[in-house]
């Protein structure tokens, strides 16, 4: 076996799996190359999906607040939007961010190439370089964090700029006056967000009989019932039949049990159905590397492929497709290598919807939980009891624990309101530490904020939360 000091590792992709990956190779002295097609390293998260959509859904929230604010004797003129400085604005956060990680990748002595790899064999990989011209390279080991795409519903794709996946969305080229978005899950739902708070009449379509499937549905409430003021329309149970270019827009037929308008016409459509992994990779096959019926490529807790020198990290890798994933699979996949007795087997990793309200869960839900049909218990404390709710004027959160009877250990926590994605590591904190309901009743919380929620909600499974009365039964 080669020896660590002297081992040259491959990274093929450099989104936020592959570059923590890289990074923490060349910390542990490894030798690095890292391949990407972008300038810098940053992956879809950075260049066309995390950072960009948050950056839009602040914007976003800041135009929401203002217009709220005539409720508290505060009037604001109505907005003017240039999208062009928008756009322009959300394009130089991306360059600063892309660019400090070409910085980072410098300082470490990774050697960056841009361009594209396909495997010669499971050690050998040939770069097509951005410049011009192949290079043949063999390494020791090979990481694949090659992330996803947007999925592509075939019976809805038209070659028009009037519809869009993600990708062509954040990019801002204009702002319609009516936008569908197909699929109610957390990309489209996000989106929808931002269009909609820059004047656009949007719609969501959604096949099931309600928003961000799979999410508790006592976190969706509140959105939902937030999203039907802000939105043209929210058609659930319904499904798109066809999708047809006209002079006048995209005439889109819908089909279901509760559908009142059989046929309308947009502006522009936003397809948002899901991703699929980017595992058709050249040569992959010439290798021992097996790929799942999903298109995922199977691993170990190391992250370690059937072919032994081959890992494989983030979406690429399987659900959930989330960056902060990615992030700590690179890192042990890289420990793996390095010879550390290492394991990818985390208890609870937290999902977040940026919309408004923010939803975030981890761990346990309760929705799994009643499919396992396995003991749990619920505590929900309502954010009409705290005192920074009110004065936030948002009052319509609410935070829950989901805890085992018989131990009362944390197992899940779920979020919906104001800041959700800010509060929830503190419940992933919770369950990696296997933390009990006293545990986090015990911990002081400081006052006025919305962390006591957490707090709270472990009293109101002891019933002796301070904000919230339970008569003695």
């Amino acid at each position: 076996m080669t020896e660590t000091s002297n081992m040259h590792i491959a990274v093929i992709g450099a989104g936020p799996g592959g570059y923590a990956a890289a990074f923490l190779a060349a910390d542990l002295g490894l030798k690095v190359t890292l391949i990407d097609p972008e300038l810098n390293p940053g992956g879809v998260c950075l260049y066309r999906g995390c950072i960009p959509s948050k950056a839009l859904l602040h914007v976003a929230n800041l135009i929401g607040e203002s217009q709220h604010a005539k409720n508290w004797g505060v009037e604001f003129g109505e907005p003017k939007i240039d999208v062009s400085r928008l756009r322009s604005w959300k394009e130089d956060v991306v360059k600063k961010l892309t660019g400090g990680l070409g910085v980072l990748s410098k300082q470490r002595k990774v050697q960056y190439m841009q361009g594209r790899a396909a495997f010669e064999n499971s050690n050998t990989l040939r770069v097509s370089k951005a410049e011009g011209g192949e290079e043949n390279r063999s390494f020791d080991r090979i990481i694949l964090a090659t992330g996803s795409r947007p999925a592509i519903i075939p019976a809805l794709k038209l070659d028009t700029p009037r519809v869009m996946d993600s990708t062509a969305a954040l990019d801002l080229a204009e702002v319609p006056k009516t936008l569908l978005v197909i699929g109610g899950g957390y990309i489209g739902l996000e989106l929808g967000t931002v269009y909609a708070a820059l004047g656009c009449k949007v719609s969501v379509v959604e096949m099931l009989s309600g928003l961000l499937p799979g999410a508790d549905r006592d976190l969706v409430l509140p959105l939902h019932k937030r999203m039907e003021k802000s939105l043209e329309s929210i058609l659930l149970n319904t499904t798109v039949a066809s999708v047809k270019e006209e002079t006048s827009g995209i005439r889109v037929t819908f089909d279901g049990p509760e559908v009142k308008e059989r046929e309308r016409v947009f502006d522009k459509v936003l397809v948002s159905v899901g991703r699929k992994p980017n595992s058709e990779i050249p040569g992959l096959e010439k290798t021992q590397v097996r790929v799942g019926p999903r298109g995922f490529i199977q691993v170990n807790k190391q992250l370690q492929t059937d072919d032994p020198v081959i890992y494989a990290i983030g979406d690429v890798a399987g659900e959930p497709m989330l960056a902060h994933k990615a992030s700590h699979e690179g890192r042990t996949a890289v420990e793996a290598i390095a010879g550390h007795k290492v394991a990818f087997e985390p208890n609870a990793i937290p999902a977040v919807v940026f919309t408004d309200p923010e939803i975030a869960w981890c761990g346990l839900t309760e929705t799994e939980a009643q499919k396992q049909n396995c003991e749990f218990k619920v505590a929900k404390f309502p954010w009409a009891a705290s005192g920074r709710a009110m004065t936030l004027d948002r009052t319509e959160g609410m935070t829950k624990l989901i805890l085992d009877p018989q131990s009362e250990r944390v197992l899940g926590v779920g979020i919906v309101g104001a800041g959700a994605g800010e509060l929830i590591a503190e419940g992933v904190l919770a369950i990696e530490m296997g933390a009990l309901a006293k545990d986090v009743a015990l911990t002081i919380h400081p006052h006025p904020t919305l962390s006591e929620t957490i707090m709270e909600s472990a009293e109101v499974f002891f019933g002796t939360s301070t904000d919230i009365y339970r008569p003695k039964r």
